[in-house]
């Protein structure tokens, strides 16, 4: 049964995303402390209603270029399926929902993070799409206020090696989509829409190889840092799921298949044990350190 326009028109299978809020309280190993999971679970929501109402101004700015994708055109604002007076409305709803709860029920830090996701994410709707480089650099920040904003949330402190990795994945998982989509759209022979006219398929493979060659760099000095050999091996020993999970996402960029990086996550088998051995190792990693990021 088909899911009611509104809702798919929130782009729920994209709130995946969003679980990336948990990463800064993983890492600093406060996940077990009392409280922690409220507060992660109530950043989780916020930014699911944040990210929503960005999707939503999106899609109202981009309909007639929708229209014309093999796969966009059936988007609720796109098939006519949603009215673009409502979907204005449950966008602005969302904007303005999102950093006020925040501010009232987790911390005003939180809601200056999310106000800046929002407005750097609407500049980019509004300016920056066609814009090369500064677009790539504008989505990738989304990520990575994803992970900055768990770490505020919970007054969390992140080290620059936490920030370096979350960039470099973030950057890897917005240039292998662009990649990816150029090439789809390259094989299809249908016309490359204008926010990829102004990029070589060399050129995207060129930074998200860059992007994954800083992601896997940067977590191997950063989990050399976190443990002494002697007596705390697993930083060590999560460098090589890490390392098998990138190079399985570069092998699904590669062949062009990475246009939706949440479907990639959830239906390839091999990133997701690879994953879940990066996850116990560095779960392990955590446990027998002290509390730091």
């Amino acid at each position: 049964m088909k899911a009611p326009a509104i809702v798919r028109a929130l782009r729920p299978h994209q709130w995946l995303k969003n679980v990336l809020v948990v990463a800064a309280p993983l890492a600093a190993g406060s996940l077990l402390q009392s409280g922690v999971w409220l507060t992660v679970i109530l950043t989780f929501v916020i930014f699911c209603a944040a990210s929503s109402g960005v999707y939503l101004i999106n899609d109202l700015l981009d309909v007639e270029a929708d229209r014309a994708h093999p796969k966009k055109k059936y988007r609720p604002i796109a098939a006519g399926e949603l009215s673009v007076p409502v979907a204005l409305a449950a966008g602005i709803a969302l904007l303005i929902a999102a950093p006020l709860v925040s501010a009232l029920i987790v911390s005003v830090p939180l809601a200056l993070v999310i106000a800046l996701y929002e407005v750097l994410q609407i500049a980019y709707c509004l300016w920056f799409k066609h814009t090369e480089v500064v677009d790539l650099v504008i989505v990738s920040s989304g990520f990575l206020i994803r992970a900055i904003a768990g770490a505020v949330a919970l007054g969390i402190p992140v080290s620059q090696w936490f920030l370096l990795v979350s960039f470099a994945g973030s950057l890897l998982m917005v240039s292998g989509k662009r990649y990816s989509e150029k090439v789809e759209l390259e094989h299809s022979g249908l016309p490359t829409r204008k926010s990829l006219e102004n990029y070589s398929a060399s050129y995207l493979q060129f930074v998200w190889m860059l992007a994954a060659g800083l992601a896997t760099i940067s977590y191997s000095l950063w989990a050399f840092d976190l443990g002494d050999l002697a007596t705390n091996i697993w930083p060590a020993v999560s460098i090589v799921p890490f390392s098998m999970a990138i190079l399985r996402y570069a092998y699904n960029v590669d062949k062009g298949i990475a246009g939706a990086p949440e479907d990639i996550v959830l239906k390839d088998r091999q990133l997701l044990l690879f994953a879940l051995l990066w996850l116990i190792t560095f779960t392990l990693s955590v446990i027998f350190r002290a509390p730091h990021i």
